[in-house]
């Protein structure tokens, strides 16, 4: 190894060896871990603050009411400690509703729950805190990104794959003019 120096960047130079699909595919690298680098970056970021700025609008939107448990609810199984139950609140605009929740079991009629209330005043799903929110929106963005580089690493393969055959094709090609001028075969 000490007499032996690094080629850096061999694709590049001039070399009487160098074919044209050797500087493509030197440029397809290229594209390929700048696309994984820069786009991946981009779509993770993008996709994290798109899904912040929704959990903000249901954060926003939803409102926490005082519910009214209408029917007792069975004592809890091995399987389910919560269990859809008939409930009854009043909206902010004072209008009365009645739809079934997910409430604790155990409860007796007339126990107040809590449950949220969307910009209509129906039945939504408590939206995600902003701990919650962040690490969701981070774990989005960490998808995005990983599908995105994903995507690019798999068609720069295919890509590659492709020269490759070429390659291939053309040695055997010149194989074949060169191989007849050989007078002596083994085999």
């Amino acid at each position: 190894m000490a007499g032996r120096t690094r080629k850096w960047l061999w694709r590049w130079r001039g070399n009487p060896l160098r074919r044209h699909d050797d500087v493509l595919e030197a440029w397809l690298v290229l594209a390929v871990w700048v696309l994984v680098a820069v786009g991946g970056t981009v779509a993770g970021v993008l996709t994290a603050q798109s899904a912040d700025g929704v959990f903000a609008r249901q954060r926003a939107g939803r409102t926490p009411v005082r519910a009214v448990l209408l029917a007792d609810t069975p004592r809890a199984t091995a399987h389910s400690y919560r269990l859809l139950a008939a409930v009854r609140w009043t909206a902010p605009d004072g209008s009365v509703h009645t739809d079934k929740a997910l409430v604790e079991s155990g409860l007796r009629a007339g126990a107040e729950v809590g449950v949220w209330t969307g910009a209509q005043g129906g039945l939504a799903t408590a939206p995600p805190s902003r701990t919650e929110a962040s690490a969701e929106s981070a774990l989005l963005g960490a998808a995005s990104a990983f599908a995105l580089s994903g995507v690019v690493w798999g068609a720069g393969g295919v890509a590659r794959r492709g020269l490759d055959r070429r390659r291939l094709a053309q040695w055997g090609e010149e194989w074949d003019l060169v191989g007849p001028r050989w007078g002596h075969r083994t085999g």
